[in-house]
C-alpha cells in the first residue's frame, strides 16, 4: 500500500512509536524520580512556575493546599509513579531530563529506521512534526540528545498536551489549523488505537506502529518505518 500517496506532512508520536516504551519507563522515568528532590534548592522562574502551577491544579482540581516546596516535589514525584498528563509534571521532567541530556548521563532512544526515513521523507517534501504528551522540551531532548545525533533540523513543529487531549478528535483539526492544510493531507503515527481513532475521525491518515510488544490493532499497521512507503 501506497501509505504517503497525498500526504503533505506526518505527525509522529514517540514513545512506542519512534522510541521504545522501555527507554521511558526503565530510563527517563526512574531518574526523574531518583533526582527531582535535588531541585529543593532551585530558585529559577521556570521552576517556580512549575510549583506555583502545580499549586493552582491540586487547589482547583483536587482542593487541597500545599504552600511547603518538598512537598509540592514529592506530589509532582507521585503524578510522575501515576503517569498523570499534568503539564506542571510534564514540565518538571523536562527540566531535571535536560540536565541528564547535557552532561551525557541519557543519550535519547530512537529506533535504527527512524533517522533515514524522517532524512527520506524530508527530502520527499513532506514535513515533519511531533505530537507527544511529554513536554515540548522532552520531546526535544529526546531528539536533540538522540543515539542517532541530533534530529531536531528534521521536524517543524512539537506539539505536547497544551494544544490538547491525544485521544480527543478536535487537537488533530487544531494541529491541522496550525501546520495550515487540510487534515487529510496529514498522516499520524502512533502505537495506541485510542489516539489513532481520535486522528481519524478528525480526517487524518493513520498507522499503526506495532514495535516489539505491541498487538496489531489497526486497519493500518506497520512493523517500523521502514514498510511506511
Amino acid at each position: 500500500m501506497n501509505y504517503l500517496n497525498g500526504v503533505r506532512c506526518i505527525v509522529t508520536d514517540i514513545e512506542g512509536t519512534t522510541t521504545s516504551i522501555s527507554f521511558v519507563l526503565d530510563v527517563l522515568f526512574p531518574y526523574f524520580r531518583q533526582h527531582a528532590l535535588e531541585w529543593l534548592d532551585d530558585d529559577s522562574d521556570s521552576f517556580k512556575s512549575i510549583l506555583s502551577e502545580t499549586q493552582h491544579h491540586l487547589q482547583s482540581q483536587e482542593g487541597i493546599s500545599i504552600l511547603d516546596k518538598q512537598a509540592l516535589i514529592e506530589t509532582l514525584i507521585q503524578w510522575s509513579v501515576e503517569d498523570r498528563k499534568i503539564t506542571p509534571l510534564k514540565n518538571f521532567q523536562g527540566l531535571v531530563w535536560e540536565k541528564a541530556y547535557l552532561t551525557g548521563e541519557i543519550r535519547g532512544h530512537v529506533y535504527a529506521d527512524v533517522e533515514p526515513n524522517l532524512r527520506k521523507w524530508n527530502e520527499l517534501g513532506i514535513s515533519l512534526a511531533v505530537f507527544s504528551s511529554g513536554s515540548v522540551q522532552a520531546q526535544q531532548l529526546i531528539f536533540g540528545f538522540s543515539e542517532a545525533g541530533d534530529l531536531r533540523p528534521y521536524f517543524n513543529a512539537y506539539y505536547d498536551t497544551q494544544v490538547g487531549a491525544k485521544r480527543d478528535p478536535a487537537t488533530y483539526v487544531r494541529i491541522a489549523e496550525l501546520q495550515k492544510l487540510d487534515p487529510h493531507l496529514i498522516l499520524f503515527l502512533s502505537d495506541v488505537p485510542e489516539e489513532l481513532i481520535a486522528a481519524d475521525a478528525s480526517g487524518f491518515k493513520t498507522i499503526q506502529l506495532v514495535r516489539p510488544g505491541i498487538t496489531p490493532n489497526w486497519p493500518h499497521a506497520v512493523e517500523n518505518f521502514d514498510q511506511i512507503t
